[in-house]
């Protein structure tokens, strides 16, 4: 098991590595949508999100050599399902055919009340 760690992304908040890689598969912890550059999110609303939470998984992909073409799994976490539509037009913009297993589903609140969380499985 290998812990996996960058400065391109948003340092863990709590007990926590930002991804663990095992048998070849990288396991990111879901990214907020923080600019690790400033630690606030993005001014705007979902879409600026997604497209932070989805560049902060690639930084730390691209730590290892790896970027969003290895990713075989997703799972998109959203304050409101209501934001389902905005968040995949801008998830669109960074994953190809084909593309990744995906779950995406409202939770109740996400941490620093943030509209969305993107964790990634990614294989070498």
């Amino acid at each position: 098991m290998k812990v996996l760690n960058t400065n391109n992304a948003p340092a863990a908040i709590g007990p926590y590595s930002q991804a663990i890689e095992v048998n070849g598969l990288v396991f990111t912890s879901g990214q907020l949508p923080i600019d690790p550059a400033t630690g606030a999110f993005p001014e705007g609303g979902i879409k600026e999100q997604t497209r932070q939470s989805l560049l902060n998984a690639q930084a730390i992909l691209r730590s290892e050599g790896l970027d969003l073409s290895n990713v075989v799994k997703t799972t998109v976490l959203l304050s409101d399902i209501a934001n389902f539509g905005p968040m995949n037009e801008v998830y669109a913009e960074f994953f190809n055919e084909p593309y990744p297993a995906r779950s995406a589903f409202a939770v109740k609140d996400l941490p620093k009340g943030a509209l969305v969380e993107i964790e990634c499985i990614a294989a070498r």
